[in-house]
């Protein structure tokens, strides 16, 4: 008799979601069919290996190869960012091109981009994007600002989702300002005045904000089909999807697009314990956040971008008290429903390794940007697998021999008895693209792990 989900320990349900992984389904829910044996033989083969390096294995098998870009694979097909943001055939052709060219272990899917009309559409304030704010040939930039006021710490936590519906959303997406006049959806009880509920929804600001959400939804839907079209396609080549979805440290979520990094850093002295508390609330509503995401895809690996946790946002006591628990807390969740957290340390985490290193074994996969690789192996590398520390000015100023030696360096160095994918370290645009071909070529010619 199979168990139920509930009834299974985390190792029980990380081994069925990664079986999930191996036999994939598209959006309806339907088989994928492979476009040949030798597809669905790499397929497979492709997830072994990247399960072996997570689990920490000491197998003979090679070291797996993670491609991670951001804009690249436009420049590289000859079209701008915006023309990926606006044309969607434009954008698969691109990351098609991308993942045939360089053939890496994963694919990275073309739902980075997004939808530039939908965003128009609702006029978002909290990123501009190529074409929208920025060159048509630019990457994107975050607007940061105190998109919640100091004193709504209350509010956030009394009720997260009403604060998001009706005082965050309006903030930074100009279009959906008749949020602000919603009552709470709580007050809908018994007869006894249940209409004056919804008086709001006769407004016409609250119906022009409907007619945009309804406008920019069939955007979005255009859009997610032709994203989805894509995977399937890459998925029937024998290329497994990077992640399955993505959540966020608390801290960061609060400190990023809330409060912004100067709002925070000042709460962390003006009204540490309400900064606490807001964090406690957002733990449960981040775990749910990656644990839904993987199960609805059938992926394990939920990427979780590190933002203001690395060293010189915060002191290491700052790191302790304010950012770590509720982080790994997330991370911990996660876990336990079978979920591998794979969290960015972005920058440099030298003065957090022995911090990090406390999680369970074989669970997690790290993407190390500019930390030191032989230090973070004796430490984080201890219980978790790494990825990651190919630097972009490398990519972008070096040769292929350089990167082919420094790939070669970060396999004996980080590949010692298992645990470590060659990855890029941040996310790139603009880069060699021979010397992408040199670090995929270094990994598969000098990747068996070093035992």
């Amino acid at each position: 008799m199979e168990k139920k989900w509930q009834e299974m320990t985390s190792d029980e349900k990380q081994e069925a979601m990664f079986q999930r992984w191996m036999s994939p389904k598209d959006l309806q829910g339907n088989d994928i069919k492979f476009q040949s044996p030798q597809a669905e033989k790499a397929y497979k083969e492709r997830i072994t290996i990247i399960k072996d390096a997570i689990q920490m294995k000491k197998l003979p098998n090679r070291v797996p190869v993670f491609l991670l870009p951001s804009f690249f694979p436009c420049y590289h097909a000859g079209i701008t960012p915006r023309d990926a943001m606006y044309d969607y055939d434009k954008l698969n052709m691109a990351f098609k091109k991308f993942l045939l060219d360089f053939e890496p272990d994963t694919n990275l899917t073309s739902i980075g981009p997004g939808p530039g009309r939908a965003f128009e559409i609702l006029d978002y304030k909290l990123y501009s994007w190529p074409g929208h704010g920025v060159s048509p040939n630019a990457s994107y930039q975050c607007n940061e600002g105190e998109y919640m006021k100091a004193d709504e710490y209350d509010a956030l936590i009394d009720d997260p989702s009403n604060f998001f519906s009706n005082t965050y959303l309006p903030r930074v997406f100009g279009a959906l300002d008749g949020f602000k006049m919603l009552p709470a959806l709580t007050g809908i009880l018994e007869i006894f005045g249940v209409a004056v509920n919804f008086v709001p929804f006769g407004l016409p600001p609250v119906q022009a904000t409907y007619k945009a959400l309804f406008e920019a939804g069939a955007e979005a839907l255009k859009w997610i089909g032709a994203v989805g079209a894509f995977n399937n396609e890459a998925t029937s080549l024998g290329f497994p999807a990077a992640f399955g979805g993505f959540t966020k440290a608390p801290f960061d979520t609060i400190g990023d697009t809330l409060r912004g990094t100067r709002g925070i850093m000042l709460d962390m002295y003006r009204q540490p314990d309400k900064l606490l508390k807001a964090m406690d609330r957002l733990t449960p509503i981040m775990i749910k956040m990656g644990v839904s995401a993987a199960q609805m895809n059938g992926h394990p690996l939920i990427f979780i971008p590190l933002h203001k946790g690395a060293d010189g946002f915060l002191s290491d006591e700052q790191f302790k008290k304010f950012y770590w628990p509720t982080f790994r807390k997330v991370m911990i969740g996660l876990i336990n429903e079978g979920v591998v957290p794979f969290p960015a340390a972005e920058g440099r985490w030298t003065t957090r390794l022995d911090i990090l290193k406390d999680i369970p074994k074989g669970k997690t996969l790290w993407m190390i940007d500019q930390s030191d690789m032989a230090k973070v192996k004796k430490t984080l590398g201890g219980v978790a697998c790494l990825a990651g520390n190919v630097p972009s000015d490398l990519l972008k100023l070096g040769t292929p021999e350089q990167v082919k030696d420094y790939v070669k360096k970060l396999i004996d160095t980080a590949g010692k008895g298992g645990g470590y994918i060659v990855c890029n370290g941040a996310f790139f645009d603009e880069v060699k693209a021979e010397n992408l071909q040199a670090m995929v070529a270094a990994a598969k010619q000098y990747g068996a792990y070093k035992k």
